[in-house]
């Protein structure tokens, strides 16, 4: 015994006789319940006024189970029952299956050496699974919801027959989502084929709506890549598509009213506030170089055996910042050497004479800890276990320094 879901998928309410009863799981002498299957969930609904809270097709079987203790169940075998199927589930699932072949059909129009890697119905979003050599990018991602959208708007009809497996295989354009049902159609003689008129044919045992335009909006969320040479396309249909869409559109007004542009001239406003905000970054980085390099060349100077030796404390700007300053400032015949960095400051050393710099960063992590290297010209060291004024102390009194 099959469900007769896929092909009667407009029965929602319905007479049936049990045939056998094990704890919490039922079976009927005839079901229109969709078993979870070809990446569709099962239905919900209700049975002799018990919760169904799975329905599987098991051993040739539909089996029903029931959200009650398997002691509390109030049906034997031979019971003729009352069924009952969650419409607004049924109906969501049958609009989300149908919008998952609209888009799989928009992706023939747009995606090369196309295939399909896998399909599930959630309950706040669909996805589909492309096998696909081409890039979705943002623009076919753009392009794929637009063909869903006027397909639907086309209100194609949708048709589903069965059809013997080994024409189905032969007919080029029947599509075959051998992740989903591949292992229901292996040893079947004929193949049940849904078709989107005029815009996709697919295998497939899922319930479906007799017209697109029952489907309703379809709103593309996002893309992924679930694997290689797979884009998985996640979509939303009903109230969540609904939802998704006026958010989107709130969000592009408000952007565009803090803009000062019109929605269609939102990516115009963006590339402009870019290149500003570019600019302005630029600017600001070369001003605080400047305001660095002034405090470096700030430092007192110590003169150590002929050589200008400008050594402090900087706050506010990292070691490689404080090292390109240091390189700038040190003129002829000058060291300069800064200090910064909370917890386990660090220390940047540029010489312009005959003092290694290397050797100087040396001294100080021999001292303080830390590590760090450098040649002659330049070096720099870091997670010194002193405070800043310590480290400045000890090149300044230079009695341990190298030079």
């Amino acid at each position: 015994m099959h469900s007769r879901a896929s092909e009667e998928p407009d029965v929602r309410t319905f007479e049936a006789e049990v045939t056998a009863v094990d704890g919490s799981t039922v079976v009927l002498d005839r079901t229109w319940f969709y078993p979870e299957g070809g990446g569709q969930p099962a239905d919900r609904g209700t049975l002799a006024g018990e919760t169904v809270v799975d329905v599987q097709a098991r051993d040739g079987r539909v089996e029903h189970t029931l959200g009650t203790d398997p002691d509390g169940v109030a049906v034997a075998a031979g019971d003729t029952v009352e069924a009952r199927i969650d419409d607004e589930f049924r109906t969501y699932c049958m609009r989300a299956h149908t919008a998952s072949h609209v888009l799989y059909g928009a992706g023939r129009r747009l995606l090369d050496d196309l295939g399909y890697g896998g399909f599930g119905i959630g309950d706040e979003k669909v996805r589909v699974d492309f096998a696909t050599s081409t890039d979705v990018d943002d623009a076919v991602l753009v392009e794929l919801e637009r063909l869903v959208n006027r397909a639907v708007w086309e209100s194609r009809p949708v048709s589903w027959e069965e059809i013997p497996t080994e024409e189905a295989r032969n007919r080029e354009e029947v599509a075959f989502n051998t992740k989903t049902e591949g292992g229901v159609m292996a040893d079947s003689d004929s193949i049940r084929v849904v078709t989107v008129d005029g815009w996709d044919v697919a295998a497939c045992g899922g319930t479906h709506v007799s017209n697109t335009r029952v489907i309703g909006p379809v709103s593309v969320l996002e893309r992924s890549n679930p694997g290689e040479g797979l884009t998985r396309v996640e979509f939303a249909v009903g109230e969540p598509g609904i939802d998704h869409r006026a958010t989107v559109h709130g969000a592009a007004l408000d952007a565009a009213r803090e803009l000062g542009v019109g929605v269609a001239d939102l990516a115009d406003g963006v590339g402009s506030l870019r290149d500003e905000n570019e600019r302005l970054s630029a600017e600001l980085s070369e001003l605080r170089g400047d305001l660095l390099d002034g405090r470096l060349r700030s430092f007192e100077a110590v003169d150590r055996e002929g050589v200008a030796w400008r050594v402090g404390s900087v706050d506010g700007f990292d070691a490689n910042a404080a090292g390109e300053a240091a390189k700038r400032v040190a003129s002829d015949g000058e060291v300069v050497a800064a200090v910064g960095g909370e917890g386990r400051p660090f220390v940047v050393v540029a010489s312009s004479s005959a003092v290694n710099a290397g050797d100087v960063v040396d001294s100080v992590t021999e001292r303080f800890g830390g590590g760090g290297g450098g040649g002659p010209p330049f070096a720099q060291g870091g997670g010194l276990d002193a405070a800043p004024e310590e480290v400045v102390a000890f090149l300044r009194e230079g009695d341990d320094v190298a030079e």
